[in-house]
C-alpha cells in the first residue's frame, strides 16, 4: 500500500503540472484493494484477528524507550529506578514531572486507541462479510470485542472517563469528549458477555498453531472471564466478580503448578520458579495454570517470531557483567541492565519463612565470581561483596522471572520469552479481594490460604483479611509479572502504599505523589488538536 501511495502522489503532481495534455492514460484504476475495510472473508478476519495480538505483544515489547516496563513498577510499593534508569520512567517517582505531555501516557493513549479502532474494524466488518457463516461471525465478534474490552478496561483504569468509540474512525474526526466511566463500564461488561459466550473452551484453542506449527494462546471465554471479574472488582460489583472467578475455578481446566515439569524438571530450581523457564510457560509445555500467554518465538528460528525488542529482562535483571570477576552466563539470566531494583519492602520484609515464591530461584541474592579468566583466578566461585552502590544495579537481589539466555544475542537486546497474561494463582487472588470487600472474611482467608499452601507459607485466618493483605499477597505471588502501578490505581491504594511501604529509598525516592497521580493525564496533543469539542483533562493536571 505504501508502494501504490507514493506512485499515487507522483501522479497526481504530474497531472496537475501537465492538466493541458488530457494524459488520460496516467489515470490510476485500481482493481483490487487490500486492507482490513476490503477483506472481509475468512483469511481476511483471521488475518485481522491475528494482528490484535501481534499489536498488544508490541504494546508489551516496546522498545524504543526501553524505560518502558519500568514506569509499571517504580514509584510504587514494589520497586524502585535507579542510577541505570532510561529516562521515560523518570516522571513515575518524580511525579511532580508527570504533566499532560507525558511520553508514556501519550504512548499508552495512542496504542490502546488504535487497537481499539482495529476492532471496531474487525466488528464492523462483520456486516459485510463474505462466506462467513453464523458460527464464524460469533467467533469473529466474541475474539474481538475480548481485545476492545481488554483496551478500554486498561483505559479506564489508568485515566479515569475517557471517549467511548465503537465504530471505526476512518477520517480525521475533532470532536471527542469523555463518556461517563458508566457508559465505558457497561461497554466493557457487555463485550465481555459476548466474549464469554462466544469464545471456545480451553480445549477446543489447541488446533490454533503457529508459525513453528505449535499450539497458540488464542483467545478462549476463561480469559474474558478473569478480566470480567477484575472489572467487576473496580465496578464494585463484587458479588458477581467472586461468583466470576470461582466459575473458572470450579471449571476444573486449570490447576495450580505443585510439581517440577518441564524443560528443566530435572535441575535445580522449584515447581514455582519452574512457571518462568523459558520453554516451559504455556499451558501445551506444561504450565497448568497458564489462562492466557502471549506467545513469543525466537526470530533467529522463526521468521516474524518477535514483534520488538521486549525490554523485561534488561529492566529487571542486575547489570552482574559490569563487576570485574563476572562473566555474562545464561544461569544468571543473560544480560541485564538493572533499569529497576525491587523495593527494600518487597526484598526484606514481604515474605516470612520458607516461602517458596522467595526462593533463589525465584529472587537472586547472591553472586558468586564467575571468570575463569587468569587475573580473576584468585576470586574464582567466591561470593561478590555487597558493597557500595554496586548493590544497586549490579548484584542487586532481583527477580528471576524475566531471565533468558539467548546464545544468538549474547548483548541481549531483546527477550524472547513469552508473556504469562493471566493464570490461575490471580484468580484466587481476584476471588480473595471480592471476599474480602463483601465482608467474608473467612472464605478469603482460605482462597488466600490454597495459595499460601502451594508456596510453602504459615496460613492465614479471617482476622488477617484485609484489602492490604490481599494487595500484600498480590505482590508475594505476582512481582514483577503483573503491572502493579495498575493495580493499585484500580483499587485507590497507589498513593497510600508507596509512601507507606516505599518511601525511604535514598537513591531515587518517590516525591510529588498525591492523589492527582491516581489517574494518569489526558494527553495534552489530543486535547488541542479536538477542536470540535471539549476534551477534558484529569482534576489536577
Amino acid at each position: 500500500m505504501k508502494k501504490i501511495s507514493i506512485i499515487l502522489g507522483a501522479a497526481s503532481a504530474l497531472l496537475l503540472g501537465a492538466s493541458s495534455c488530457k494524459k488520460s492514460f496516467l489515470d490510476e484504476k485500481p482493481y483490487s484493494s487490500y486492507s482490513p475495510l476490503t477483506v472481509t472473508d475468512s483469511l481476511g478476519f483471521e488475518a485481522s484477528l491475528i494482528g490484535l495480538y501481534q499489536y498488544q505483544t508490541g504494546t508489551l515489547t516496546w522498545s524504543s524507550d526501553q524505560g518502558m516496563p519500568s514506569v509499571w513498577q517504580v514509584g510504587t510499593d514494589v520497586a524502585n529506578a535507579t542510577a541505570n534508569q532510561q529516562g521515560i520512567e523518570l516522571p513515575y517517582y518524580n511525579y511532580q514531572q508527570l504533566i499532560p505531555t507525558d511520553r508514556a501516557a501519550n504512548i499508552i493513549w495512542q496504542r490502546y486507541y488504535a487497537l481499539i479502532n482495529n476492532t471496531n474494524i474487525i466488528i464492523d466488518g462483520l456486516n459485510s462479510a463474505n462466506g462467513v457463516g453464523a458460527v464464524g461471525k460469533r467467533l469473529v465478534e466474541a475474539e474481538a470485542k475480548f481485545f476492545r474490552a481488554y483496551a478500554f478496561n486498561t483505559l479506564a483504569t489508568l485515566y479515569g472517563r475517557v471517549p467511548l468509540i465503537t465504530k471505526p474512525t476512518t477520517g480525521v474526526k475533532l470532536d471527542f469528549t469523555r463518556n461517563t466511566l458508566d457508559e465505558v463500564n457497561n461497554q466493557i461488561v457487555s463485550d465481555l458477555t459476548t466474549a464469554v459466550a462466544g469464545l471456545p473452551d480451553l480445549n477446543a484453542v489447541g488446533s490454533r498453531v503457529n508459525a513453528a506449527n505449535k499450539p497458540v494462546g488464542r483467545a478462549n471465554k476463561y480469559m474474558a472471564m478473569q478480566l470480567l471479574a477484575e472489572v467487576y472488582l473496580r465496578m464494585g460489583k463484587n458479588d458477581l466478580a467472586e461468583q466470576t472467578a470461582q466459575s473458572i475455578i470450579s471449571s476444573g481446566k486449570f490447576s495450580l503448578v505443585r510439581s517440577r515439569y518441564g524443560v528443566r524438571a530435572g535441575g535445580a530450581g522449584d515447581y514455582y520458579s519452574d512457571m518462568f523457564v523459558y520453554g516451559n510457560q504455556r499451558r501445551s509445555q506444561g504450565n497448568s495454570e497458564a489462562i492466557w500467554v502471549l506467545e513469543q518465538e525466537n526470530p533467529n528460528s522463526v521468521i516474524g517470531g518477535n514483534v520488538d525488542a521486549a525490554q523485561q529482562r534488561r529492566v529487571f535483571g542486575a547489570a552482574y557483567y559490569q563487576i570485574p570477576g563476572m562473566a555474562l552466563a545464561d544461569s544468571l539470566g543473560g544480560r541485564s541492565i538493572g533499569r529497576l531494583r525491587l523495593s527494600n519492602w518487597v526484598l526484606y520484609g514481604l515474605y516470612k519463612g520458607n516461602d517458596i515464591r522467595n526462593s533463589q530461584y525465584s529472587i537472586k541474592r547472591r553472586y558468586y565470581y564467575n571468570d575463569p579468566s587468569p587475573q580473576y583466578a584468585a576470586l574464582y566461585g567466591k561470593q561478590v561483596p555487597f558493597t557500595g552502590a554496586d548493590t544497586l544495579f549490579r548484584i542487586c537481589p532481583s527477580t528471576t522471572k524475566w531471565g533468558a539466555f539467548d546464545p544468538n544475542d549474547t548483548f541481549g537486546y531483546a527477550m524472547i520469552k513469552d508473556f504469562i497474561m493471566m493464570r490461575l494463582g490471580e484468580t484466587y487472588l481476584l476471588l480473595a479481594e471480592a471476599q474480602v470487600k463483601q465482608g467474608k472474611l473467612a472464605d478469603a482467608a482460605n482462597s488466600i490460604n490454597v495459595l499460601r499452601t502451594r508456596a510453602n507459607a504459615a496460613q492465614v485466618s479471617a482476622s488477617d483479611m484485609n484489602l492490604n493483605f490481599i494487595l500484600d499477597e498480590r505482590a508475594r505471588e505476582l512481582v514483577a509479572e503483573e503491572n502493579r502501578r495498575m493495580t493499585l490505581m484500580r483499587t485507590g491504594t497507589l498513593v497510600e502504599r508507596a509512601l507507606r511501604l516505599n518511601s525511604n529509598d535514598a537513591q531515587k525516592p518517590i516525591t510529588g505523589l498525591t492523589a492527582t497521580n491516581l489517574l494518569l493525564p489526558i494527553p495534552l496533543n489530543d486535547i488541542q488538536i479536538n477542536k470540535d469539542a471539549k476534551l477534558e483533562q484529569n482534576p489536577g493536571y
